[in-house]
């Protein structure tokens, strides 16, 4: 890239008014209007790009550190703008595009655990914006069409003349009548008022896959509102919020609870019957269970979401101590605590509550 300073023909220590009175001779001394041809367009490209970076101080300053160009980029791609004022490139952008790419959406959907550790159906009704079904996205009532403006005759823009220090230069402005999009509606259609689109409740058939977790965000392409004139859908966002349970917990791909055992169920062991998520099933308490021991059941657990198979259900025992004992009760337990002389009450290692993760 050439150094702005021998663009301008100025030295490096030259004064903000040298470098202004430098760009506007070379200015008019290059304008296409006096001086066309391909070369002379180019030079006066860099001569306005030089000018641009010298005349601000910030920018200058920045320059002569040897840092980079500020307004820097191939083809000069930081003064689109000001090539189009001069050049006439605005003009040759066209009309834009009426169609607009519709809003995303935001919904919450609650489920319980059972859903969650094998997957749910649910439909969720949303108010939306849907397709107009009488014009479909047109705008216009039924049997018209879109107009071609007569004021900037399609193009979507408008050139005016305007004096500069350059002299007079075309300059490019979106047609205020058709507002930049080169056609307009006549006749609208009435249901949509020529929006193309109308407020509307949808149902939208969820497929909520097994094993997701409370606060989890499901994205679904293309279900969120339609866009004005018919543009495309925006996205749908789903967040999952899982309801607790009266009896199961989650952690991680397992699932948690906790069962009482009688006392002398735990001394001697025995069989117990309980209600899962999968029906009743049975389950074994060893003889001389301990409370905070786990019981755990293979595959009984949450369906992993991005894996095979599921977790395992763990069940915490919780040895209940009798409260209330009779005469004969009492009687046998001082016979069992003659029997057991060896066992006294002390002090243990400290144990961690339930499913309670070590401490780091």
């Amino acid at each position: 890239m050439a150094d702005h300073y021998e663009v301008l023909g100025v030295v490096r220590d030259a004064t903000a008014d040298q470098i202004k009175k430098a760009y506007r001779r070379l200015a008019r001394e290059l304008h296409p209007d006096v001086n066309p041809g391909a070369d002379s367009e180019e030079r006066f490209k860099a001569v306005t790009h030089a000018y641009e970076v010298l005349s601000d101080a910030d920018s200058r300053r920045q320059y002569d550190m040897g840092g980079q160009d500020p307004f820097g980029g191939s083809g000069f791609g930081g003064f689109g703008d000001i090539f189009d004022t001069f050049f006439g490139g605005g003009g040759q952008r066209g009309p834009r595009s009426r169609a607009e790419r519709g809003q995303d959406a935001l919904l919450r959907v609650e489920m319980t655990l059972e859903e969650v550790v094998f997957g749910a159906e649910k439909s969720i009704e949303v108010d939306t914006a849907v397709l107009c079904n009488t014009c479909e996205g047109s705008c216009c009532r039924p049997g018209t069409t879109l107009t071609v403006c007569d004021v900037c005759r399609g193009a979507g823009q408008i050139q005016r003349q305007v004096r500069s220090l350059l002299g007079n230069v075309m300059t490019s402005q979106p047609c205020g009548a058709c507002r930049g999009f080169g056609q307009v509606i006549q006749d609208p259609c009435v249901d949509c008022r020529g929006q193309g689109r109308v407020r509307a409740r949808r149902t939208i058939d969820l497929a909520v896959p097994a094993g997701v977790e409370d606060g989890l965000r499901l994205q679904l392409s293309g279900q969120g509102e339609v866009g004005f004139a018919g543009g495309p859908n925006g996205d749908l966002y789903v967040d999952i919020a899982v309801q607790e349970h009266d009896v199961f917990g989650r952690a991680g791909d397992d699932l948690t609870a906790t069962v009482e055992v009688p006392l002398h169920d735990a001394v001697l062991g025995g069989f117990a019957k309980i209600q899962t998520f999968d029906g009743e099933i049975e389950i074994e308490v060893a003889s001389g269970q301990q409370t905070g021991d786990i019981i755990t059941v293979k595959g009984k657990g949450v369906t992993r979401l991005r894996a095979s198979g599921r977790g395992d259900l763990k069940i915490a025992v919780q040895v209940l101590t009798p409260t209330k004992l009779d005469s004969k009760q009492k009687e046998i337990f001082r016979s069992l605590a003659k029997l057991r002389k060896a066992d006294s009450i002390k002090l243990v290692k400290h144990h961690h509550g339930f499913f309670a993760g070590k401490r780091r």
